[in-house]
């Protein structure tokens, strides 16, 4: 759709701010002055990977993915948002003439607040979502960030004993990329990886909750299902390069690809794993030519749905790299931020990029969706010496009320960096800030 004109507002030059809301988890979010210039894609497959691929933002202007809000300076807050989950237009603001003109590309809702930019944000994200209680999710340990994807079921065992050795209170183990085979082949264990039942098995043995990652949507050009069922892709759907090759989308409105994504969470669940971490979720929403004419946003709905018809309504479902609104009301847990890295800045400059710096900045810009559409994710608590201002960072990790997961190799650790791990890692606040 084209953008068009909705509203007018005044502002006082140097104190006016505009708050952008990023489409999905990577997504910078953030306030800023109209003299600013915020965060951009460094690149086109970033515009892909990590911002909203089909409205790239023209030089000069502020967008907002389903939420644009603006303090013009005299005290007071107007937020223009999307009308509902499933309808998520994107939302300009540019200076003209001494005025700020607001545009959007669909319906859009309009609200006038006072009170400040923080509350009103609190106050909308309560009229966006079904009321529900959230229980205090338990913290976690994960493989990623100290293993990557060369982790094997060794060194799960390995720091399954470590956490009982130091006290670590991780009640859910959490296996990330690198058990698989190929991208899109999930239930086809990666050679060097070992066995995921027995990695399983030990972790539920202890009492803990095994948990899984996925991204059920991509379906890398090397895997089985690429080249066994092109018919389940989306058509003209491109989903980026990386695991050095290239992604294709899963077709969740073809019967055969339903049934096996509802397959593939079944036979999850019946190992006895309960918490998913779908990752990449982005690319359930991408355009292109579906078996059944629905919409992205409505494509990407039904995906979520298909999965928990698999995992059974007790399990976790823990979104990350996932459109925002869309998921309203579909997963428990939501990653609210780019990935942590041990570098403080990112590599490229840009803050939708894995970084302390962009996981802070819009991280801390996401707090206010924390016990009201999801259980936050800021990411994961990683203390060990090498990582940068790694005190920042569990200053960070200490003032959310998010989900807490460590991910160091626990062997790794110094004294600090054990100790703060230990006292950081405590069940979620169940209440709003």
């Amino acid at each position: 759709m084209s953008f068009a004109d909705i509203a007018e507002i005044t502002y006082v030059p140097d104190a006016a701010r505009v708050f952008e809301h990023g489409w999905q988890s990577w997504s910078p979010t953030g306030a800023y002055r109209l003299a600013d210039t915020p965060p951009r894609p460094a690149a086109e497959t970033i515009q892909i990977l990590c911002y909203r691929p089909e409205t790239p933002v023209p030089a000069g202007a502020f967008q907002g993915e389903g939420l644009l809000a603006v303090e013009p300076g005299d005290g007071s807050v107007e937020l223009w948002s999307a009308p509902s989950p499933l309808q998520v237009p994107s939302i300009r603001a540019r200076t003209e003439g001494g005025r700020l003109v607001i545009s959007a590309d669909g319906p859009v809702r309009h609200h006038r607040a006072e009170g400040g930019l923080g509350q009103a944000l609190r106050d909308w994200a309560g009229t966006m979502a079904e009321p529900r209680t959230f229980p205090a999710v338990p913290p976690m340990w994960c493989t990623w960030y100290g293993y990557w994807d060369k982790v094997t079921d060794a060194d799960v065992l390995d720091n399954l004993e470590l956490a009982a050795r130091h006290a670590l209170p991780a009640d859910m183990f959490l296996i990330d990329d690198g058990y698989e085979a190929e991208i899109g082949d999930w239930l086809e264990p990666r050679p060097g990886f070992g066995s995921l039942a027995r990695a399983v098995d030990a972790v539920t043995g202890t009492g803990r909750r095994a948990g899984i990652w996925t991204a059920p949507f991509l379906v890398g050009h090397r895997s089985r299902i690429f080249r066994e069922h092109p018919e389940w892709l989306v058509a003209g759907a491109y989903a980026g390069h990386m695991w050095n090759q290239e992604l294709a989308v899963l077709d969740v409105t073809h019967p055969g690809a339903a049934e096996h994504l509802v397959k593939v969470f079944q036979t999850f669940a019946a190992m006895g794993i309960t918490h998913f971490k779908l990752d990449y979720l982005y690319a359930g929403a991408l355009a292109g030519g579906r078996h059944e004419d629905l919409d992205p946003i409505a494509a990407y709905r039904r995906g979520l749905e298909l999965i928990r018809r698999g995992t059974g309504d007790g399990a976790t479902l823990h979104g990350c790299g996932a459109p925002m609104l869309p998921s309203i009301g579909l997963v428990d847990i939501m990653r609210v931020s780019p990935d942590i890295a041990p570098t403080l800045h990112p590599k490229s400059g840009d803050i939708s990029q894995p970084s302390q710096l962009g996981a802070r900045l819009t991280g801390a810009a996401r707090e206010f969706l924390h016990a009201r559409w999801w259980v936050n994710d800021p990411d994961c608590i990683i203390l060990r010496p090498e990582v940068e201002a790694r005190q920042e960072w569990a200053a960070h990790i200490d003032g959310t009320g998010g989900l807490r997961g460590a991910s160091d190799p626990i062997a790794a650790l110094d004294a600090w960096g054990l100790e703060t791990t230990r006292r950081l890692m405590v069940p979620t606040a169940t209440e709003p800030s």
